[in-house]
């Protein structure tokens, strides 16, 4: 018997599967809901909000529109990671949970220190200001802690982007503000959604 016939033939693994940790969470579809909500949520505002809005659009729709996309995109988020955790081990698993805590505590504070700081300084109108930005601070921290745990150079940067531009874009007012969240804010998910892609190696 010919010695090429005698030893078994081994296929190399997918290189992105075997980088790829159980707990690696695919972010996609909650890039995707989260990148939609700034464009139209803040996009809306940004055309009808101002001393010289560009649109006439009811009140109730840039609050609504961006509301939808966040409740998609974190719907979308708590499927992935519910998803990631089922192959995790324990000490990956208490992350994953501790993590997802985290949301629900950054959003709490941030409500509290909003309402406290509008009522102390008497500006009811400042919270308007406060919340679109202040919720891009909050999810470009949460996006920094949850990289960093699960060593996701991607999702670490646009947390970064994501919290600079935020608070950055406090210095326009409105509606400028608006805007900056809309283009930068949006347009990094966008980005952030092609590179994820590559970055699971889906073919």
């Amino acid at each position: 018997m010919p010695l090429a016939t005698a030893v078994p033939q081994v296929t190399a693994p997918n290189t992105a599967a075997a980088t790829r940790s159980p707990g690696d969470v695919d972010n996609r579809a909650a890039y995707i809901g989260f990148g939609l909500a700034y464009v139209f949520g803040h996009g809306s505002a940004a055309l009808s909000k101002g001393t010289s809005p560009l649109l006439e659009l009811p009140a109730w729709l840039p609050m609504a529109l961006l509301g939808a996309g966040l409740a998609a995109g974190t719907v979308q988020a708590t499927r992935a990671a519910l998803r990631a955790q089922r192959g995790a081990a324990g000490p990956d698993l208490l992350s994953g949970k501790l993590l997802g805590a985290s949301w629900l505590i950054g959003f709490a504070a941030l409500f509290l220190a909003i309402t406290g700081l509008s009522s102390a300084a008497e500006m009811p109108d400042l919270q308007s200001m406060l919340w679109p930005t202040g919720s891009g601070l909050i999810v470009g921290l949460l996006y920094v802690s949850e990289g960093a745990a699960r060593r996701n150079v991607l999702h670490y940067s646009l947390g970064v982007w994501l919290a600079l531009t935020s608070t950055a874009a406090l210095f326009l007012g409105t509606p400028g503000l608006y805007w900056v969240l809309a283009i930068a804010g949006g347009g990094a998910y966008a980005v952030a959604t092609v590179l994820e892609h590559r970055r699971l190696g889906v073919r």
